[in-house]
């Protein structure tokens, strides 16, 4: 296997839209403390490029070392979640308090915000890991297949995630219990014993062309938001967070489905496009309508990863990936 040995430009690309879409356009790390408090927001990001941007690199070469597809990205990315919110921050075991707030009480029983851990570690699967992957495939599609790194070059990535991971766990509060290490430990290794073990094209389309419109695929894109926003709202309701955690998986399997029976192999890589622009439009709109709230200037975030979309589709029309908007409408059925 070729090994393309620490590409510059796709390995920024990566470390940057890992962290940039999970915690800055989340509002998760105000971009307003870099007017307030540069030195403290640069320290801040500098952290989550160290956690977000080195955890999604080390799934991407794995995935490409061991000739693995979307299947196996998003069970590493939902380690990756595992090992974030509950070994590192902790907030999988917060009671109260930010970011937690209601999800600290509403499903949580031995010590553990269930529906809480539930959705972040989809969160991460798919926001934090396979979206930044994705876009960075896109814009750079002749490597992203090749290795990026040599082994000595990938430890000293693996260093610098797992110093992270430490850092973060000895300076935040609420840890959990022997049993729920032990418990959420064990969830991890499976998911990477899983990630290695399936096959490639689990989660592959079939062939022919894509029989949903593009806007089409942009809404199937925003489902998995979708239905964290309903577990948000529903966790101020009485119903039981059993049933509200188990709508969540429906619609995400839902969401799953939907694109492996619509798309097609043949339009695929544009079809790519705007499944992420579906992800990265319904955080648009939660800036908006939500986030500006708590976050004053966030919709400034959203208009540059609005931007770099827009480039991102004219750049692959250019290439002839993407048709121009109304034109070769797919076939029904």
């Amino acid at each position: 296997m070729r090994i393309l040995l620490r590409p510059r430009r796709p390995v920024l690309a990566l470390l940057l839209f890992a962290p940039g879409i999970a915690e800055l356009l989340t509002g998760s790390t105000p971009i307003t403390r870099l007017f307030f408090d540069p030195i403290g927001f640069l320290l801040s990001f500098g952290f989550d490029v160290a956690l977000y941007g080195t955890g999604a690199l080390l799934i991407r070469e794995f995935a490409v070392v061991f000739r693995k597809g979307w299947a196996s990205i998003l069970l590493l990315g939902a380690a990756y979640g595992i090992a974030e919110e509950g070994f590192a921050v902790h907030t999988f075991f917060q009671a109260t308090g930010s970011p937690v707030n209601a999800l600290g009480t509403y499903g949580h029983a031995f010590g553990v915000n269930w529906v809480w851990a539930l959705g972040l570690s989809v969160f991460h699967a798919t926001y934090s890991i396979a979206l930044p992957i994705l876009l960075t495939q896109l814009w750079f599609p002749l490597v992203k297949d090749v290795r990026w790194f040599d082994p000595s070059a990938l430890g000293l990535v693996g260093a610098i995630y797992l110093a992270t991971v430490v850092i973060f766990d000895v300076t935040s509060g609420h840890g959990p219990s022997p049993a729920a290490f032990a418990l959420f430990l064990a969830v991890a290794l499976l998911l990477v014993g899983l990630a290695r073990w399936i096959p490639r094209n689990l989660l592959a389309v079939g062939p022919g062309r894509a029989r949903v419109g593009p806007w089409g695929i942009a809404l199937a894109g925003t489902l998995g938001f979708d239905a964290w926003i309903l577990v948000l709202l529903l966790s101020t309701s009485r119903l039981p967070a059993i049933i509200t955690a188990a709508i969540f998986v429906l619609i995400d399997l839902g969401a799953l489905a939907l694109v492996l029976r619509r798309l097609g192999a043949d339009d695929l890589e544009g079809s790519k496009f705007w499944f992420a622009t579906g992800m990265l439009g319904i955080l648009f709109v939660w800036d908006v309508a939500v986030a500006e709230f708590s976050v004053p200037g966030i919709v400034l975030v959203s208009a540059v990863f609005a931007y770099v979309q827009y480039r991102l589709g004219t750049t692959l029309r250019a290439r002839g990936v993407l048709a121009p908007l109304g034109a070769d409408a797919p076939s029904a059925g």
